[in-house]
């Protein structure tokens, strides 16, 4: 009889831990899927725009940001061609910021006068936007060293370092290294604020902000943090990289994105930066924080061997689709409008849509798309946040600007 008592009392010690760790189970599943909440918000793209509201405006208005390029960046007079030619460009047009880059209040960012002129404008424009982003998140950018806060900056471009290099080597001081240092980027916003979660600095090419903020997701489901900084940023600083995309036949004549257009003929260059704030849903409900926009799924992944390493993949393509659907736990059907990358390429938009079609195709409503780059450039490095940025406004005004070209 008290071996019995003692097998009963084993048994539901037993089934208690199954339950226990069941219920553990079940909240770490449903932790990997968990809604994440844009709860901040803030940009500088091509056009004069400095605001999210000044960024809808200019859409709503459906105008065309695309400029010759400033004498302050290049003489395009001495690159520009119409023939093809080695070190020459086809186009000398681009969307570019209308702010004067120089420009930062260094001493409002604790950084010396010295230093300051060493840093990469990328550096600098990241601090002044994330700054305003959290403003725009009603958050005291000074008490965030309380919390876990990670950072994600999509970054590629390494103009200024290669202006430096192409000017003289005596300009490399002591502040060279990490005020070009792509990896300093994100590195920089840590340490102004004071921010101990992850930080990482991506280069994924044209991906580089989106994959940031599939990091970020998966960092904050993961409760590696309880706040992250996502941010993209790209400036077009010397011709170099400019010529390299020319030469390889990437650029349209007049620097304008003709997404989705029989005309298309490459796409139009641009710059920006833009940084969204983001929390889990539940602790952006619990905080009552102002929820912009919910992230309800994402995907990443690679073509693998295609065509070319540039080439874009159809099937991949599809694939991912299909794979951020099922992380958001939504059908296609429940897809509206997408804001696609929508380069102006005859190669690559074609497979895009295809790829739009194949997966979002059977349907009963309409499916809207678009792609903002038709009217500030493709922003590179920038050009996720641009994307994702236009969209939580298509969401919050209820009304999809035109699509230029």
């Amino acid at each position: 009889m008290v071996q019995n008592t003692d097998y009963k009392k084993l048994i539901a010690t037993t089934l208690t831990k199954m339950e226990v760790m069941q219920a553990r189970i079940t909240e770490l599943e449903t932790r990997q899927k968990e809604p994440i909440a844009v709860v901040g918000m803030g940009c500088r793209f091509p056009g004069g725009i400095t605001s999210p509201e000044e960024y809808w405006n200019y859409c709503q208005a459906g105008l065309d940001a695309i400029t010759e390029v400033p004498k302050s960046r290049w003489d395009s007079s001495k690159f520009y061609t119409k023939e093809p030619t080695i070190g020459k460009i086809n186009t000398h047009y681009g969307g570019f910021l209308q702010q004067d880059i120089t420009e930062f209040d260094a001493r409002f960012f604790s950084i010396s006068s010295r230093e300051a002129t060493s840093m990469d404008p990328q550096q600098r424009l990241l601090l002044e936007v994330t700054w305003e982003a959290l403003e725009n998140a009603n958050l005291p950018p000074n008490n965030l060293a309380d919390h876990t806060v990670g950072v994600f900056v999509g970054i590629t471009s390494v103009d200024n370092a290669i202006t430096v290099y192409n000017s003289s080597y005596d300009q490399i001081d002591s502040f060279f290294g990490t005020g070009n240092a792509l990896s300093a980027a994100a590195g920089r916003l840590s340490y102004f604020f004071n921010l101990r979660g992850p930080c990482l600095s991506i280069d994924a090419a044209c991906a580089s902000s989106l994959v940031a903020v599939h990091q970020a997701i998966r960092s904050l489901r993961n409760r590696e943090c309880e706040l992250a900084l996502v941010a993209g940023v790209n400036l077009i600083l010397n011709p170099a990289i400019t010529i390299n995309l020319s030469q390889s036949g990437m650029l349209s004549p007049d620097g304008r994105c003709k997404t989705f257009d029989a005309s298309a003929n490459g796409y139009g260059r641009g710059e920006g930066c833009g940084v969204l704030v983001l929390k889990t849903l539940s602790e952006a409900q619990k905080k009552g924080d102002r929820i912009l926009a919910i992230l309800r799924g994402s995907a990443v992944n690679h073509n693998g061997a295609a065509a070319g390493l540039t080439v874009p993949s159809g099937p991949a393509q599809q694939e991912l689709l299909r794979q951020a659907i099922a992380d958001a736990r939504i059908t296609p059907e429940d897809v509206g409008y997408i804001e696609a990358h929508g380069t102006g390429t005859s190669l690559g938009d074609p497979i895009e849509m295809n790829a739009i079609a194949s997966v979002y195709g059977k349907r009963s409503q309409p499916l809207y798309v678009g792609s903002v780059k038709t009217n500030i450039g493709h922003l590179e490095a920038a050009a996720g946040m641009a994307g994702i940025i236009k969209t939580i406004l298509v969401l919050q005004q209820g009304e999809i600007p035109a699509h230029l070209h």
